[in-house]
């Protein structure tokens, strides 16, 4: 699993996820993908919530390539984006 943050100038933020559709796109079709989200964070401003959960390690660094555009990576002030191994689920549901 995949989660974190990442910061943008507030006024640029609907133009980065604008820019995030066809990642996440190509993400939820890739092999070993089971969930993929870039959401605006509906308290602070520039703030954009990361969340993507995979199979695997290999299937992580499979789709990873060489990260974001130069475009949308020039766009962001901050990182925090940290890898978690899961090692048991329970269903809430």
């Amino acid at each position: 699993m995949v989660a974190g943050h990442i910061v943008v100038e507030p006024g640029d933020r609907d133009t980065y996820l604008a820019g995030c559709i066809s990642v996440v796109r190509a993400a939820r079709q890739a092999n070993g993908c089971l969930d993929f989200a870039v959401s605006a964070d509906p308290v602070e401003p520039g703030r954009v919530n990361v969340y993507e959960r995979w199979q695997s390690r290999a299937a992580v660094e499979e789709f990873r390539g060489s990260g974001p555009s130069e475009e949308l990576g020039a766009a962001i002030s901050e990182v925090v984006v940290s890898e978690y191994e899961v090692v048991q689920v329970r269903n809430l549901s």
